[in-house]
């Protein structure tokens, strides 16, 4: 036996271009899964979805989201989540090169390397959003360097050691997971960060950790578009004047949406970044 919390399975079977919409509801449906997957056979018409829970998610609730059959069970006592993304291959985005362990010998010259071992946290750079986000840090690394970031929802710390890696300055790195926490604090001491990296336990935008530190030149909330309209006022007061806002987590059709709730607030947008069904949006507050 392990000391792993049990863990739930949702799954479907669907034609392949299904899939990243089935995904997609997956990701976004409460509860939150600890990992999405795609199963596909090059010469095969169908994927398997996959999706795994700490809890058991409602089967019905997400057949009629869907509009498939969705069959929930539970698994056998084993670290799913670590088995799931191992062998994942690396990714580059922007400047960035992600891998793990079993990649660490394939490592190109001339990238910024992030060493990201899978584990309880959401971010290992495969999903799109973190991926998109890396691109868009790597833009703005082209124009100017920040002093002062947040990442708002760190995940893994993916993104926070990202951006300790580009400009060499402190980042707050905040979640509502204890597990996010330990992990972004391990994972940046393996990235060589952790003096810049400061993983904090905090929900939304109140803990006085974040207030104190306020404002930032950059903020980046790889989150859901719920919690990013939610939070769109008080992201918005830590935000400097010429600061900029990287928001993902969202889909396509939510950009307006979520767009809407930042510009009342004098925010500009100035990017859109798009990777299949998923989005990330670049605004500004303009320094005048």
């Amino acid at each position: 036996m392990t000391d792993n919390p049990p863990l739930w399975k949702a799954h479907v079977t669907v034609a392949k271009e299904l899939a990243a919409d089935v995904s997609a509801a997956f990701e976004l449906a409460p509860p939150a899964p600890s990992a999405v997957l795609i199963h596909e056979e090059p010469f095969k018409p169908d994927a398997t979805v996959e999706a795994l829970y700490p809890e058991p998610p409602d089967a019905t609730f997400l057949s009629q989201l869907t509009g498939q059959t969705i069959i929930v069970e539970p698994l056998p006592d084993q670290d799913w989540i670590r088995l799931s993304q191992e062998g994942l291959p690396p990714v580059r985005a922007g400047r960035f090169f992600v891998y793990g362990a079993h990649d660490a010998g394939l490592v190109p010259h001339g990238v910024i390397p992030i060493r990201i071992e899978a584990g309880l946290a959401f971010g290992t750079g495969h999903h799109e959003t973190t991926a998109l986000c890396l691109g868009a840090l790597s833009d703005l690394a082209r124009r100017r360097p920040f002093r002062n970031v947040l990442d708002l929802g760190c995940g893994t710390g993916l993104l926070a050691i990202g951006a300790a890696k580009l400009w060499r300055r402190r980042v707050l790195a905040t979640d509502i997971d204890p597990d996010a926490v330990q992990v972004t604090n391990e994972n940046a001491q393996a990235n060589g960060v952790a003096p810049l990296v400061q993983a904090l336990l905090a929900d939304g935008m109140t803990h006085p950790g974040i207030t104190q530190h306020a404002p930032y030149d950059l903020i980046i909330a790889n989150i859901l578009a719920g919690p990013l309209t939610q939070l769109a006022p008080s992201v918005c007061r830590a935000l400097a004047k010429g600061g900029m806002l990287v928001l993902s987590g969202l889909l396509t059709w939510q950009e307006n949406l979520v767009v809407s709730f930042y510009t009342p607030h004098d925010l500009i947008l100035r990017t859109r970044r798009r990777d299949g069904p998923w989005s990330a949006l670049v605004l500004e507050r303009p320094a005048a």
